[in-house]
């Protein structure tokens, strides 16, 4: 497909890449929602064990929705790494790539926030791992991957505030900058109505082992809801949006009701800053890694790479 081959980062400056792939996420989220809207009518969910109860009222509105970043927003650690192990359980790639994997894991989870240049790395390395292999056999095993490492890594503080607008008829949408297949799974499975994210570029089913614009982080997030706003009618200063990041300001900053959840430090900041509310649905333990001093968290993040590295061969 040369025709696309002007949609590469390298021959568009940042901004137009950004707005391209607002622009092609909400496209792909449209056409999915559409296609959940006609499957079975989701049945009625109880609240997981131990989730907070929202304690602010929210008021069913059609010109209102709800935006929610996945990594650590809705489920903890990050989608891509998750399914990253499970393309190596299944022999997509070798075991220098799982030890990459899981050295980015281990990154994320004792910092507590997302590191551009692993998450770029991680990035690349799917777009290489799935290079060839039809869309529709990547969805098929983003299911089973859901079920082996996602499902038990849903925040239910964060699953109960998705509920909450999902009852008053609101429209819940996840913004990520995982694969848009991986999250659309995740947003079927929470019963949400749907998800913004990367959209790789395909070819008559066939992955080409290129993006459509950029990865769908920072300012292409705030994009990709802006667009998906126009097109669906919504307005912005009656929706809300959620995150634990601050690379997610701008899109936050774009909705009437912004709120920082398990907030980095930066974020955090921010939002005491501007009166934003905050929740915390991490331990004790966990919030307090968020200051972990550099050297300690290279041990951990060694630690962390050996720890997954062993785990894998017992299970093999």
């Amino acid at each position: 497909m040369a025709a696309l081959d002007w949609l590469t980062p390298r021959k568009r400056p940042a901004t137009a890449r950004s707005v391209l792939a607002g622009e092609a996420s909400a496209e792909a989220a449209r056409k999915t929602s559409r296609e959940l809207a006609r499957e079975e009518e989701r049945e009625a969910q109880e609240t997981e064990g131990g989730a907070e109860e929202p304690e602010f009222p929210v008021v069913g509105d059609e010109h209102a929705a709800a935006f929610f970043d996945l990594d650590n927003t809705v489920m903890q650690g990050a989608a891509i790494f998750h399914l990253g192990r499970g393309l190596y359980k299944r022999e997509f790639f070798r075991r220098r790539e799982l030890a990459r994997f899981a050295w980015q894991q281990a990154w994320f989870r004792v910092a507590g926030v997302e590191d551009p240049d692993h998450m770029q790395d991680a990035r690349d390395s799917a777009l290489s791992i799935v290079k060839g292999h039809r869309v529709s056999e990547l969805t098929d095993i983003g299911e089973e991957i859901y079920d082996e490492y996602m499902a038990e890594r849903i925040w239910p503080g964060t699953r109960a505030l998705a509920q909450a607008h999902l009852d008053a008829g609101q429209r819940v949408w996840l913004v990520t900058a995982a694969p848009v297949e991986t999250a659309t799974i995740i947003a079927r499975r929470l019963g949400l109505t749907g998800a913004l994210g990367t959209v790789a570029e395909s070819v008559d089913g066939v992955y080409t082992g290129r993006l459509v614009g950029e990865p769908l982080h920072g300012p292409a997030k705030a994009e990709a809801v802006r667009a998906l706003a126009a097109a669906e009618g919504l307005d912005l200063a009656r929706c809300a949006a959620y995150s634990d990041s601050h690379n997610d300001i701008p899109m936050l900053s774009l909705v009437g009701h912004p709120y920082a959840i398990n907030p980095d430090t930066k974020l955090r900041k921010h939002a005491r800053a501007h009166d934003w509310r905050l929740r915390d649905y991490r331990t004790g333990r966990k919030a307090a890694k968020v200051g972990i001093p550099a050297a300690a968290g290279v041990g951990a993040l060694a630690g962390g790479t050996a720890a997954a590295v062993a785990l894998h061969r017992r299970r093999k």
